[in-house]
């Protein structure tokens, strides 16, 4: 039987990585999706590989206009939510005598409000019993060079998911998190031109990612969705506040 079959859910930044992999992964196990993505080529790519059961919602998460449009978008169909995924994230690379006040900006609007605002104005959509999951990784309980901005902001979504957990506990609103190690995405390789500019930061930044990680690689973009997928399913009825690392055992180990 399908895990999510007959639930709609909403997933920011769905377009590439982990995202889309969620998005494919969700329809695969019977929801309709709603996806987000700030480039409108491609949104429609990726709505094109998602295939049937989707609508992208081209926007910005740091905008509270775009987040009206798009649950307008979703009311306007006739559904209710099931599932919020707050995904979208950006990172910006700077140590701390270097981070500029843009950087700063930019990052919060996008990773620290852009999620506070996804959920809460998801909320009159939601139905009671629903799962809230947050992208969070696992640089909230590190000390990473260069993007103290970005993991101080993850470990506010996982401070956010323990408080939201209790506030929403009367309508059984499930709001976990899922923490991501180094994982192969798109993304992976702006990160590594930015710690490491050469010819060689994809390799040089794999060999630095992967050195401490027991399972000594990268993940993938489908198993984190399957974190998410077990997050947003009845799988985990019982689980709510909780940081599941998906992380090949660097921060557990």
């Amino acid at each position: 039987m399908a895990l999510l079959k007959g639930k709609t859910a909403v997933i920011t930044g769905g377009t590439t990585g982990i995202g889309l992999a969620t998005a494919k992964r969700f329809v695969e196990e019977g929801a309709y999706v709603f996806i987000t993505g700030r480039r409108q080529a491609e949104l429609d790519a990726a709505v094109k590989e998602v295939g049937d059961n989707v609508t992208g919602v081209q926007g910005d998460v740091s905008k509270a206009e775009d987040l009206d449009r798009l649950y307008t978008a979703v009311a306007d169909s006739g559904r209710r939510l099931d599932v919020v995924f707050a995904n979208a994230a950006t990172i910006d690379v700077a140590r701390i005598g270097d981070i500029t006040e843009e950087q700063l900006d930019n990052q919060l609007d996008v990773d620290f409000k852009g999620v506070v605002f996804t959920v809460q104005k998801a909320l009159p959509l939601l139905n009671d019993g629903g799962s809230v999951i947050l992208n969070s990784s696992n640089t909230n309980a590190k000390g990473s060079d260069g993007i103290g901005v970005y993991a101080a902001i993850k470990a506010a979504l996982r401070s956010f998911a323990r408080t939201w957990a209790s506030e929403l506990r009367d309508r059984k609103i499930r709001v976990n998190v899922v923490s991501p190690g180094a994982t192969e995405t798109p993304g992976i390789n702006t990160l590594a031109g930015m710690l490491f500019p050469g010819p060689d930061a994809s390799k040089q930044f794999e060999e630095y990612q992967i050195s401490g990680v027991p399972m000594a690689r990268y993940g993938t973009s489908d198993e984190v969705a399957s974190a998410v997928l077990f997050l947003a399913s009845d799988l985990s009825s019982f689980t709510t506040g909780a940081d599941i690392p998906v992380d090949g055992g660097i921060n557990q180990i």
